[in-house]
C-alpha cells in the first residue's frame, strides 16, 4: 500500500512548444516557487538550471531536453523542458513517451505557432494528457477572449479555462474549484461562466454525475477526481491555464494544478509496448505497481563529462535499484545496474531506486541505446515501444577532418554524438567516398558542428553533400553478358541472362532465380546477385543506386574448369547494366515538404520565389502577429543554401523546415544533365 501512495505521488510533465514561448523560465519558476531552488535563473546570465550546456548559454536557446525534479506538499514533480525549434524534435518528442502529461506552452503575444500545432496533435496521437499554458501574459496588449477562441479553434473546444488572468494582470483566479468570485474581476468572461463550462464538460464522461448535475445545477469539484482524470485521459478537457515566468502571476496556481489535477502514473494512459514484430505484434501496457517485474525505457542518451555514458529512463512498472539485474530487449546477458541518479539540469543526484513514474539516469553501461526497453523478465524480451513519428533528416553536410589520419576519431565522435539524437543521421556515401551527417535544418547542423570543435576538439572541413538522387526502370527489358578471360592458365568464364522489371516506389529489391537444369550452378548464384548488386549500387545512368527493381536470372553458362566466382560477379553486373539501359531509365530525386514561417507582406516574394524552384505551394495559414505560414513541396536539390534567399526576401525573419515526403522523376534536361555529367566519371 505504501509503494500505491509513493507511486500516487510523482507527476510528470513535458514542457513543449516553440522557441520564445519561455518553457526554460517557466522551469525556473515552477523551481523556485517549489523551494528547489534559492531563486529563479535568467537566460540572458547563463544561471539557468536547464540551460547548463556552454553553446546554450552562448546561443541563449535550449539546444537539449533537460530533466529537473523537485517535492512540494507530498507531491515528486519530474518537469522535462524541450528544446522548441523544429530542428531539435529528436530531442522533445520522445519527451512525450517519458511523462504523463504534455504542456504545450504558447506566448500571450504570439498566440498558436506551427510548432505548438505539431506538439498538441504529436501528443494527442499518443495518448497523453495535455493542458495548455498560456506564458507571458504581462505583454502588453493581449486580447485574452481572442487568443482563447484561437486555441480552441486550433486544438478544440475541450480547451477551457481552469483560471483566468486579473484586470490588473498581478494574478490569475481559480474557476475550477470555485464557482462564485467577490474579488478583482477577471479580465474577460466571469469566473461563473467558466466553472459552469468546466463542469459540463466534465461531468459528460460519466452518465451519473450529469444527471446529479442536472438535477442540483452543480457539482462539488472536490467529488470530481476520477471523473475529471478520465476527462484528461480521453481528450474530452483540455485545460488552459494562464501564467507570466517573469512577475511569477499564475506560478503558484500552475504548481496547484499540477500537484492536484495533473494525473499521476496510476491514472494515466499508459505507453503501448508492442510484444512481437510486424502485423504479429500486440499491443502490451505496462501497470504502474512496484511490486511487478520491471518493465523501463530509455528515452534519451547522454554523455556526462565524468559518469561517462548516461541512458535517461522513466520506469513504467516494477523498481529499479542500484544492484539490479536488467536486460537490454532481447540481449541475453543481464546489467548490472550500479550507478543510479536523477538530473537536475547537468547535476547528478544519487538514488537508491525508481519506482513508476520516476524519471532516472543509469551510468556507464555501453548496451544502452536511445529506445531500449529495460526489463527483467524473460517474457518481455520481444518488447519494444511504439515507433515514434520522427521527420527524415534531409540537410545534409558532406565532413571531413581538417588533419589527415583523423578520420577513425571523427567517425567515433560522430557516432557518439548521433547516438544522443535519433533525428542525425550519418551516412557513407560508396560513390563519392563522402561521410555525409543529415540533420534536420541548418540550425540542427550548427550546433552539431559547434559540439564537435568546442566540446571534442575535433576541427573539421564541409561542403555541401551529393544529392541522394535515385535511379530506376519504367519498363520490361532484358540483359546478357558472356564474360570470358584467358591468361595462359586457367581462365575465367561466367554467362548470365537476366530480365529487369519495374516495382511500385519504394518496393526496394527482389532477386529471383530460375535456371534450369544447371545452366548457372546454385553455387554461383550468389555471386551472381553480387554482381547485380554492384551495378544498382554504383548506378547505370548518372552513378546514383538503382532502387525498386525485380531481377530474374533464367539462363546462362558454366565451364567446369574456368568458371569462378569473380567470373559470375562480372557477368551479372553487366548483364544488369545492359539490362537498365534498355528498360527506359530514369533519375529520381528526393521531394521535401516545406514549412516556411515569415511576415505575411512577404508572401508574394516567397511563392514567386518558390515557383522558380520547381515547387508547388499546397497552402498558406495566417497566423497571429502579421505571421503566414507557407506549406510547399519542392525538390530537394532546388533548396541548396536556401535560408540564404529566405533572408534576403524577408530582412532575416524568416525560417524553414524541410521534412522528406517521396521521390519523382526529374524533368527530362535534368536527367539529360545529370547523365552527361557521370559520362567523364564512367569513362
Amino acid at each position: 500500500m505504501a509503494a500505491h501512495r509513493d507511486i500516487a505521488a510523482r507527476r510528470t510533465v513535458a514542457l513543449v512548444g516553440p522557441s520564445g514561448s519561455g518553457k526554460t523560465s517557466l522551469v525556473e519558476a515552477l523551481m523556485w516557487k517549489a523551494g528547489a531552488i534559492g531563486a529563479p535563473g535568467s537566460i540572458e546570465k547563463g544561471s539557468t538550471v536547464c540551460d547548463w550546456d556552454a553553446l546554450e548559454k552562448r546561443w541563449l536557446r535550449s539546444l537539449n531536453s533537460s530533466l529537473v525534479h523537485f517535492e512540494h506538499n507530498g507531491i515528486t514533480t519530474h518537469l522535462v523542458d524541450t528544446p522548441g525549434a523544429p530542428d531539435f524534435l529528436g530531442q522533445s518528442l520522445p519527451a512525450l513517451e517519458a511523462v504523463e502529461t504534455a504542456a504545450v506552452v504558447i506566448n500571450a503575444s504570439t498566440g498558436i505557432e506551427p510548432a505548438a500545432t505539431r506538439m498538441m496533435e504529436w501528443a494527442r496521437q499518443r495518448e497523453r494528457d495535455r493542458i495548455v499554458v498560456v506564458n507571458k501574459i504581462d505583454s502588453a496588449g493581449v486580447n485574452f477572449q481572442a487568443l482563447v477562441e484561437q486555441i480552441q479553434a486550433a486544438f478544440g473546444k475541450e480547451c477551457l479555462p481552469v483560471n483566468l488572468p486579473s484586470k490588473s494582470g498581478e494574478t490569475v483566479l481559480d474557476c475550477f474549484w470555485t464557482g462564485r468570485h467577490e474579488g478583482p474581476p477577471p479580465v474577460f468572461s466571469s469566473i461563473e461562466d467558466a466553472h459552469r463550462a468546466l463542469m459540463e464538460q466534465v461531468v459528460e464522461v460519466d452518465p451519473a454525475f450529469v444527471e446529479r448535475y442536472l438535477e442540483e445545477g452543480d457539482v462539488d469539484p472536490a467529488e470530481l477526481h476520477a471523473t475529471l482524470e478520465q476527462a484528461l485521459r480521453e481528450g474530452h478537457l483540455v485545460p488552459i491555464c494562464f501564467v507570466s515566468s517573469r512577475t511569477g502571476a499564475g506560478v503558484p496556481e500552475l504548481l496547484d494544478i499540477i500537484e492536484r489535477l495533473l494525473p499521476d502514473p496510476t491514472e494515466s494512459n499508459p505507453p503501448e509496448f508492442l510484444e512481437g514484430e510486424g502485423d504479429a505484434a500486440r499491443p502490451v501496457h505496462s501497470v504502474a505497481d512496484a511490486d511487478k517485474h520491471v518493465l523501463a525505457h530509455v528515452f534519451k542518451i547522454t554523455q556526462d563529462p565524468y559518469a561517462g555514458k548516461l541512458g535517461v529512463v522513466r520506469v513504467h512498472q516494477g523498481t529499479i535499484t542500484r544492484d539490479s539485474q536488467l536486460y537490454v530487449g532481447d540481449g541475453r546477458r543481464p546489467f548490472k545496474v550500479g550507478h543510479l541518479f536523477r538530473l537536475q539540469g547537468g547535476k547528478l543526484v544519487g538514488v537508491q531506486e525508481a519506482v513508476p513514474g520516476d524519471i532516472c539516469a543509469i551510468a556507464k553501461v555501453e548496451e544502452l541505446h536511445f529506445d531500449a526497453v529495460l526489463h527483467d523478465a524473460a517474457e518481455d524480451a520481444r518488447m519494444h515501444l511504439k515507433p515514434l513519428p520522427f521527420p527524415v533528416p534531409v540537410h545534409g553536410l558532406a565532413i571531413e577532418p581538417k588533419r589527415r589520419g583523423d578520420e577513425q576519431r571523427l567517425y567515433e565522435i560522430l557516432q557518439k554524438v548521433v547516438s544522443e539524437d535519433p533525428c542525425l543521421r550519418i551516412e557513407q556515401t560508396p560513390g563519392s567516398k563522402e561521410t555525409v551527417v543529415y540533420g534536420l535544418g541548418e540550425l540542427h547542423l550548427r550546433a552539431l558542428l559547434a559540439r564537435l570543435t568546442e566540446v571534442h576538439g575535433c576541427q573539421v572541413d564541409t561542403r555541401p553533400p551529393r544529392i541522394a538522387y535515385r535511379e530506376t526502370i519504367r519498363a520490361h527489358a532484358e540483359g546478357h553478358h558472356r564474360h570470358k578471360k584467358q591468361t595462359g592458365g586457367a581462365g575465367q568464364f561466367g554467362e548470365v541472362f537476366l530480365r529487369v522489371e519495374p516495382l511500385p516506389r519504394g518496393a526496394g529489391f527482389e532477386f529471383h532465380d530460375e535456371v534450369k537444369g544447371g545452366a548457372i550452378p546454385g553455387n554461383f548464384m550468389p555471386a551472381v546477385e553480387k554482381g547485380v548488386r554492384q551495378a544498382m549500387e554504383q548506378g547505370v545512368l548518372t552513378g546514383h543506386q538503382v532502387v525498386d527493381l525485380k531481377v530474374t536470372v533464367y539462363d546462362g553458362k558454366h565451364h567446369t574448369v574456368d568458371s569462378k566466382e569473380i567470373a559470375f560477379v562480372t557477368a551479372g553486373r553487366k548483364a544488369l547494366i545492359a539490362a537498365v539501359q534498355a528498360a527506359k531509365p530514369c533519375v529520381l530525386e528526393p521531394i521535401v515538404d516545406v514549412e516556411i514561417s515569415a511576415p505575411s507582406k512577404d508572401l508574394g516574394d516567397i511563392t514567386g520565389d518558390l515557383a522558380s524552384r520547381r515547387a508547388q505551394v499546397s497552402g498558406t495559414q495566417s497566423g497571429a502577429d502579421g505571421q503566414v505560414t507557407v506549406l510547399a513541396q519542392a525538390p530537394l536539390s532546388e533548396l541548396s543554401s536556401y535560408q540564404t534567399r529566405l533572408n534576403s526576401l524577408t530582412a532575416g525573419q524568416g525560417s524553414f523546415t524541410l521534412a522528406f515526403s517521396h521521390y519523382e522523376p526529374v524533368p527530362p534536361n535534368v536527367q539529360a544533365q545529370l547523365a552527361a555529367q557521370y559520362k567523364p566519371r564512367e569513362e
